[in-house]
């Protein structure tokens, strides 16, 4: 490798653009390219999201429906045979809030509410924020207690 041989990487340069409104004889004076009068030809030029170049836009040509209810309260839902197999594989007596966010159930700030989906073969203490109907009968039938917090 010598000096005079160096190059730069292919596609590192670029040429550099045609300089615009620098008069008549560079053939991009005057209008500098942008034709003639509109938006388009002023500085500061920038059509909006959804533009249809005048065209109803499509978000204004489809009805709106539905509302979001401010009340509402958002639940992580973990069912019987996640807690199963939670009580398979660590030995739990009780299950609470701490052990369900630890295991990577939930999150810490989620509300969970335990649901009936799969079985429950151990007897143990489930505290949660809210239980299914169904979830509180198979804990039950099988001797545990579901403790609502």
């Amino acid at each position: 490798m010598k000096l005079h041989t160096l190059k730069p990487a292919a596609g590192s340069i670029k040429r550099e653009g045609k300089r615009v409104g620098r008069g008549e004889g560079s053939g991009k004076g005057g209008t500098a390219a942008r034709g003639n009068k509109g938006g388009q030809s002023r500085s500061g030029h920038k059509t909006k999201r959804g533009f249809e170049g005048g065209q109803m836009p499509l978000y204004r040509r489809l009805p709106k429906f539905g509302f979001t209810n401010i009340n509402r309260v958002e639940y992580t839902p973990i069912n019987l045979d996640r807690i199963q197999t939670l009580i398979d594989s660590k030995g739990f007596k009780s299950i609470d809030i701490e052990i369900i966010v630890n295991n990577g159930l939930a999150s810490k700030k989620d509300l969970i509410k335990v649901l009936g989906r799969g079985e429950i073969k151990s007897a143990v203490e489930i505290k949660a924020h809210a239980f299914s109907a169904s979830a509180i009968k198979a804990i039950e039938a099988v001797g545990g207690t579901a403790v609502k917090i």
